[in-house]
């Protein structure tokens, strides 16, 4: 396969990803901010953190509020990680590779283009709620589409790296902001809300209750986040996953490469780490360590398979890579 096609698929997959994501991400606190009893600054801040862009919103907004971060996430120019400018990006992408993805995926990643492109008239008229639902369901629904029409040889495998290395970096940041909230609150109501709210950033809520059916603790809600094996936006599960991708477009088995090698890695420190040890104030430090390990795991990927220019990891909280060059 040409690097410029496995390069197209898996930003075309990480795009379509980080859209749905953020839009969870504002429903979410939307919702939360229905039950809650936190000023609009202190609510709206933390949406900015994860997705690593304070110094540019800072640069054109004076005050975090539901109105200024929504369209900085949304819409904004200014804004490389915006929904309309991910799903502009994912389409552009998949113009370039039509002959390798199937006419259902092109057809409707099209019409997602479409829904975004007007997104203010959107919202508008009809509300950001529904808004919201539409891009994650839409999101999901291409997803779905990719899985069940596409044969599952070396493109496909592209596209479930950019999926789930998306979707575990979107996690990671999730946690570490939500969790560094819970953990200067007291058990009660309000950090009952904010550990849901957590789950509910990640679409866990309820595959975390049918597992742990006692008291929301602190502890348990990051383990299930970073260590759950089965739950599908888990951190260890997305990056075996990924693991799993470029173990089957290896050539040589008994030789692996490099992404190989520093995925293998990551999955293996995983499988060991005791919840215990990264509690607390070691929680921040040990996540900022594992961000730093995926997107150095990332950038070998880049390397080894599409021969782009790389931009290597800056200090915590990095910016989105965006290797990707608009085609």
């Amino acid at each position: 396969m040409l690097s410029r096609v496995a390069d197209s698929l898996y930003w075309m997959s990480r795009y379509v990803e980080r859209a749905e994501d953020i839009t969870r991400i504002l429903t979410v606190n939307f919702h939360t901010l229905l039950d809650a009893k936190t000023a609009d600054a202190q609510a709206w801040q933390p949406i900015i953190a994860i997705t690593g862009e304070e110094d540019l919103f800072r640069r054109t907004f004076d005050e975090f509020n539901a109105q200024n971060v929504s369209e900085f996430l949304l819409w904004h120019p200014i804004n490389p990680n915006a929904v309309t400018t991910c799903i502009t990006h994912a389409r552009e992408n998949a113009r370039g590779v039509r002959e390798q993805i199937s006419s259902e995926m092109w057809e409707h990643l099209n019409r997602l283009y479409f829904l975004v492109r007007d997104i203010k008239r959107e919202i508008s008229a009809r509300g950001p709620y529904e808004f919201f639902d539409k891009v994650r369901h839409g999101s999901q629904a291409f997803q779905g589409i990719t899985n069940e029409t596409m044969t599952h040889g070396e493109a496909y495998e592209f596209i479930q790296i950019g999926k789930h290395l998306e979707r575990a970096d979107k996690t990671v940041r999730i946690i570490d902001v939500k969790y560094a909230a819970v953990n200067l609150l007291s058990e009660g109501p309000e950090s009952s809300l904010q550990l849901i709210a957590m789950l509910r950033s990640c679409s866990a809520f309820e595959a975390f209750r049918k597992n742990h059916l006692s008291q929301l603790q602190p502890a348990g809600v990051a383990e299930f986040l970073l260590f759950n094996k089965q739950f599908p936006r888990a951190v260890a599960y997305c990056l075996q996953r990924a693991l799993r991708s470029v173990t089957l477009m290896s050539e040589d088995a008994s030789h692996p490469t490099r992404p190989h090698r520093l995925l293998g890695r990551i999955c293996s420190e995983l499988d060991y780490v005791d919840i215990e040890e990264v509690l607390g104030v070691n929680m921040h430090p040990y996540l900022v360590r594992l961000l730093t390990k995926m997107n150095e795991a990332g950038d070998e990927i880049t390397r080894t398979y599409f021969h782009t220019q790389v931009i290597l990891p800056a200090e915590y909280p990095p910016r989105q890579q965006q290797s990707q060059q608009q085609q």
